[in-house]
């Protein structure tokens, strides 16, 4: 269901009961890595956070980290910051 670098792969899940009486799986969101920054990346215009990821972390799939560090549930709550923190890379 998810990617191998998925932060989710090794989240609990639970069951959720819709309004309809259907159920579905649900994952258990994450708590935020406390990850030191390594610096900032000032965000072009319509720069995506996978390329930025694959820039300085290496791996565009792990753009989640920059969303940790931004303290952003969803990709999109950074699109409106200029300034784009970089974590330190992980050993």
């Amino acid at each position: 269901m998810f990617f191998p670098g998925s932060r989710y792969i090794k989240m609990d899940t639970y069951m959720v009961t819709q309004a309809d009486g259907r159920t579905a799986t649900a994952v258990k969101l994450p708590l935020p890595l406390d990850t030191p920054l390594a610096g900032y990346h000032r965000r072009l215009v319509e720069q995506r956070l996978d390329h930025i990821a694959a820039h300085y972390l290496g791996d565009a799939t792990a753009f989640w980290r920059l969303c940790d560090v931004g303290d952003a549930v969803v990709p999109d709550a950074l699109a409106a910051h200029e300034l784009i923190g970089i974590p330190q890379k992980t050993r």
